[in-house]
């Protein structure tokens, strides 16, 4: 069975920091593009980054630079260091996986969804 299970959300003040990580069991995870994407109170869901099985990432434009998405293959493990968090960037973040040879950050290219994990930015 196939399951992604998102951890490491909380709370922080802005300008702070948290790494959210995104464990997977149940397929090849070397075989599969993990996807990060999140949704804020009253918005639709958005992709933030994603990592094809060698390592190549793409980022959404609009995180000017202050994520960071990383794989593990011996833990079946990746991770999304988020850095300098603002109040926008509240939401539910959720891990997905893409059977595909190129990464995604379309919601409707993702295969299977993991329950997502809470991120609340304070100012």
């Amino acid at each position: 069975e196939v399951q992604l299970q998102a951890s490491g959300g909380g709370s922080v003040q802005a300008g702070g920091s948290l790494r959210l990580s995104c464990v997977a069991s149940g397929f090849n995870f070397e075989q599969y593009i993990i996807g990060w994407f999140r949704q804020a109170p009253g918005k639709e869901r958005e992709g933030v980054s994603c990592i094809k099985a060698r390592g190549a990432s793409t980022y959404s434009d609009s995180l000017k630079g202050r994520f960071t998405i990383s794989r593990d293959s011996a833990k079946n493990t990746v991770y999304l260091q988020m850095n300098s968090l603002q109040p926008e960037d509240t939401a539910v973040y959720y891990c997905a996986l893409r059977r595909g040879l190129e990464c995604s950050l379309l919601e409707g290219d993702m295969n299977y969804w993991g329950k997502g994990t809470k991120v609340t930015v304070s100012s």
